[in-house]
């Protein structure tokens, strides 16, 4: 019957969980690397890039809305030339090419992070 009225507050419940315990572990981490003299350095060791983040999100996102419209042209061609229904060929492109274009998005922001 009112399903919702008990779904959505266990949900709500289960990510007001994982963050309180997420949060709740870090801290008490911390907290035992002080206790015992050791710098919390050691969590932000592999985080450190050379690229600034809007270069990379700029970049990603160019590629991802290319590989979209690069997906949008090669459905429109499957649609029209091979009869492929456009239920079919529209999603099936545009996700294939944005996924390609997120890869080559990581593969460009590693080659920049080396540079």
């Amino acid at each position: 019957m009112h399903s919702e009225l008990i779904i959505m507050p266990i949900f709500f419940g289960v990510i007001f969980g994982i963050i309180y315990l997420f949060f709740s572990t870090r801290n008490k981490e911390r907290m035992a690397l002080i206790e015992k003299g050791v710098g919390a350095e050691i969590f932000n060791k592999g985080k450190q890039s050379n690229s600034p983040g809007w270069k990379v999100f700029v970049l990603n996102f160019a590629l991802l809305l290319t590989g979209i419209g690069v997906g949008i042209f090669v459905g429109g061609t499957m649609h029209e030339i091979y009869g492929l229904d456009a239920e079919i060929a529209f999603p099936g492109s545009i996700f294939t090419f944005a996924g390609l274009a997120l890869v080559l998005g990581f593969y460009l922001t590693k080659k920049l992070d080396k540079e």
